[in-house]
């Protein structure tokens, strides 16, 4: 593991690598506060000829919704340069599980999942309907499941209910209903701070059943599979830069890629090097992707 400080540091990253993946909250912006640098650090890259992929956990926007935050935000970006843990979950839905067209997935989550499982023809039902974001009492007497549904997928869902999670846990207990998450991460960085993450959503479902959900998103190897399929690449010039040891390093580190860990976002210096480092060890770290404005001469 090195720290990269000087310019040189950044001048040889930019020799080694031309496949460069970005994780998006903590990296490139909090919130809706691009971080210091980026604009020019992106430039510089495609500048170089690199090839740039975002790829997100975070499931409450679609490709296409990312696509709008980018140009508001004057970053350059394309859809098919962004890979979401919802387009991933519903790429899985539809090519790996290969959910037959009559079955239907409840959603525990927002709108971009939705969007995204609409995309790949998945009939869904929870989510944003009406019906089950209320805080109306539960009453299971009063529930008529529907006998179509084949999964249940939970992403970050800012208004989680005592309803979705007792109809996601209903049907779950049903044989043969698969339960997955988006991801699971632990927490969600705002632009004012730490949040609870999707990982928090499901966790109730994953008490209640005693079983753990599928995670789609970062580490898994089913998101790596996701982009290797939509883009040809060496993974041995290829690095993956991250906010986060146990998803984005992690990721990369499992996927054979070169990793690159700022702190601008869930990761604190002292969780890198000292007495209580994490066994999960970036290739490289430094304060942040901004720094790489260094290697502009």
């Amino acid at each position: 593991m090195a720290r990269l400080s000087s310019a040189q540091d950044y001048k040889s990253l930019l020799d080694k690598y031309d496949t460069w993946l970005f994780d998006c909250d903590g990296v490139l912006w909090q919130g809706d506060r691009l971080v210091d640098g980026v604009p020019e650090a992106l430039n510089l890259l495609r500048t170089h000829k690199k090839r740039i992929l975002f790829v997100t956990n975070n499931a409450t926007k679609s490709r296409k919704s990312y696509k709008k935050k980018f140009d508001q935000l004057g970053l350059e970006a394309q859809v098919d340069e962004v890979f979401g843990s919802a387009y991933a979950s519903a790429v899985y839905l539809s090519t790996v599980m290969k959910m037959p067209k009559h079955k239907k997935v409840y959603v525990v989550g927002m709108k971009g999942l939705e969007e995204e499982l609409e995309e790949e023809g998945i009939q869904h039902l929870g989510g944003t309907d009406p019906a089950d974001n209320t805080l109306a009492e539960f009453h299971l007497k009063d529930f008529q499941p529907d006998p179509d549904v084949g999964a249940v997928l939970c992403g970050l869902d800012t208004s989680v209910n005592y309803t979705k999670l007792s109809k996601a846990f209903t049907y779950l207990r049903r044989p043969g209903v698969v339960f997955l998450a988006t991801n699971i991460d632990s927490t969600y960085p705002s632009a004012d701070g730490l949040l609870p993450g999707a990982g928090a959503i499901s966790a109730p479902l994953a008490c209640a059943l005693g079983r753990e959900p599928l995670s789609i998103g970062k580490p898994a190897e089913t998101m790596m599979d996701c982009i290797k399929a939509k883009h040809q690449f060496d993974p041995t010039r290829a690095i993956m830069v991250g906010d986060r040891l146990n998803t984005d390093i992690e990721f990369g580190n499992r996927g054979g890629l070169s990793t690159l860990l700022v702190l601008t976002g869930i990761t604190h210096e002292s969780e890198v090097v000292g007495p209580h480092a994490s066994t999960t060890v970036p290739t490289y770290f430094t304060n942040s992707i901004g720094d790489l404005r260094a290697a502009i001469s």
